[in-house]
């Protein structure tokens, strides 16, 4: 069966909804704020967590070796901070940037 080949705006448009609509409820928990979230292959909705993502992508790929991850860090609107300052979301904030693993 051919696998249909998406771009990585349809990888992350489909991670959000699946963020938003199942999984936010559920992982942005006090003990989770700032820990890496890592849906894997978008159709499947799996996910894993880790402090930074590393770990969850390697058994996500070891189940499903073909799945495009997405990362997503828990509670901030965004994945990473190279010298600025990362900004809490707010529970209703449904803008945040991402970043697809490759």
């Amino acid at each position: 069966m051919a696998q249909t080949q998406m771009s990585r705006e349809e990888v992350a448009e489909r991670a959000q909804r699946l963020y938003e609509q199942n999984l936010r409820a559920q992982v942005e928990t006090p003990e989770n704020i700032g820990k890496m979230i890592i849906i894997v292959d978008v159709e499947t909705g799996d996910y894993a967590i880790d402090d930074t993502g590393i770990l969850s992508a390697r058994r996500l790929h070891a189940r499903r070796p073909e799945a495009r991850l997405f990362g997503i860090h828990i509670g901030y609107k965004v994945a990473d901070s190279l010298g600025g300052v990362m900004e809490r979301t707010a529970s209703s904030c449904t803008e945040r940037r991402r970043y697809a693993i490759l």
